[in-house]
């Protein structure tokens, strides 16, 4: 089991930086269209649908690895305060009455909505440039799928929390997951 959720963690963290990594791009084009517009008058076509692309594909890739680092919001005034245990059984419910169903129906759909882009070979019919919009919607379905296993990460996770009462936690440096103490 441990080499499984080592699995989940290193694609969850892949898709990361992938997601991480498309904000220099974003940047750049960002960049390049504020100096075409305001300093030679001639404004790029392509900006602006780069531009949400980028930033569409950089979130939805980044939400596995921020379930995966914990960074999803909680309502922690009450959560910080539960012990371990309890933690584990909100963390139990919440991935299987929401998150897991949600987010296999959510890939299911979005990788068909991508696979009929791609096959009709639509485009984004927002501007001049009119690029290609299926690389945009593989990256729904792929944010999504890696939401949906890291979320299965995580109920093992909790589950084996309350089966043993030993809180394992992701080592960052290296992305080995470690064990704590016995959790009271």
């Amino acid at each position: 089991m441990h080499a499984v959720l080592n699995l989940i963690d290193r694609i969850t963290g892949s898709t990361g930086v992938v997601g991480a990594w498309l904000v220099a791009p974003l940047v750049l084009a960002s960049c390049y269209e504020v100096i075409a517009r305001y300093v030679f008058g001639t404004p790029t076509i392509w900006a602006f649908e780069l531009g949400y692309m980028l930033t569409g594909a950089n979130f939805l890739l980044g939400m596995a690895y921020a379930l995966r680092e914990h960074s999803h919001i909680r309502i922690e005034i009450f959560y910080q305060y539960f012990s371990p245990r309890v933690r584990a059984i909100v963390d139990v419910l919440t991935y299987v009455v929401i998150v897991l169903p949600v987010g296999a129906w959510l890939t299911y759909g979005l990788y068909e909505y991508a696979l009929q882009t791609f096959l009709s070979r639509e485009t984004s019919g927002m501007s001049a440039w009119n690029p290609p919009i299926w690389p945009f919607r593989v990256s729904f379905a792929i944010g999504f799928l890696a939401l949906a296993l890291q979320a299965l990460a995580e109920l093992i996770r909790a589950v084996q929390i309350l089966r043993t009462g030993i809180e394992p936690v992701l080592d960052v440096a290296d992305d080995s997951l470690t064990h704590q103490a016995d959790v009271p």
